[in-house]
């Protein structure tokens, strides 16, 4: 039985997902089975649906290996789904997160993941920057107009709004 194989059978148990027969397991399984997570757990353990994993996959963002029909999340999936609900949080493009995530080399350095990292985060961080300060304008552009429609309603006299 295959390592892949394996680990669908360890991790059926309470999810609602079909079960994949050994046969249908890829022959270059992982070495590690038991460090796979099937798609139900990956969606609870990071708090997106099932959709968005789909979505994910779809775009390239996330990898997982297949038995069958069965998604199997490796640590690496993992952590680039971390990395992509960062980016995500922080107002970066899908393709953006894309893009740094493809830069990622395993055995190296990552100097050119991390300078494209840095260079996407400034631009980011100008770009919020001047959100900060348009919401700012609007909070305070709310609070005068309050105060002065607060003020007319306060002059304002009973009898002559009832006519």
């Amino acid at each position: 039985m295959t390592n892949i194989a394996v680990a669908v059978e360890k991790t059926a148990e309470g999810n609602d997902f079909p079960e994949q027969s050994p046969e249908h397991a890829p022959e270059h399984a992982p070495e590690h089975a038991g460090e796979y997570t099937r798609i139900g757990e990956m969606a609870r353990e990071f708090g997106v649906t099932l959709r968005a994993l789909r979505f994910y996959e779809d775009k390239g963002l996330l990898r997982p290996e297949r038995a069958g029909t069965t998604r199997l999340y490796s640590r690496t999936d993992k952590l680039r789904l971390q990395h992509i609900l960062l980016g995500r949080k922080i107002g970066f493009s899908l393709n953006d997160i894309k893009e740094v995530l493809d830069l990622h080399e395993p055995d190296g350095g990552n100097v050119k993941q991390l300078q494209l990292v840095l260079k996407k985060s400034e631009r980011q961080m100008v770009r919020l920057e001047k959100q900060r300060a348009s919401i700012d304008d609007a909070i305070n552009e709310l609070k005068t107009l309050i105060g002065e429609v607060s003020t007319r309603l306060d002059g304002a006299s009973p009898l002559r709004d009832a006519g």
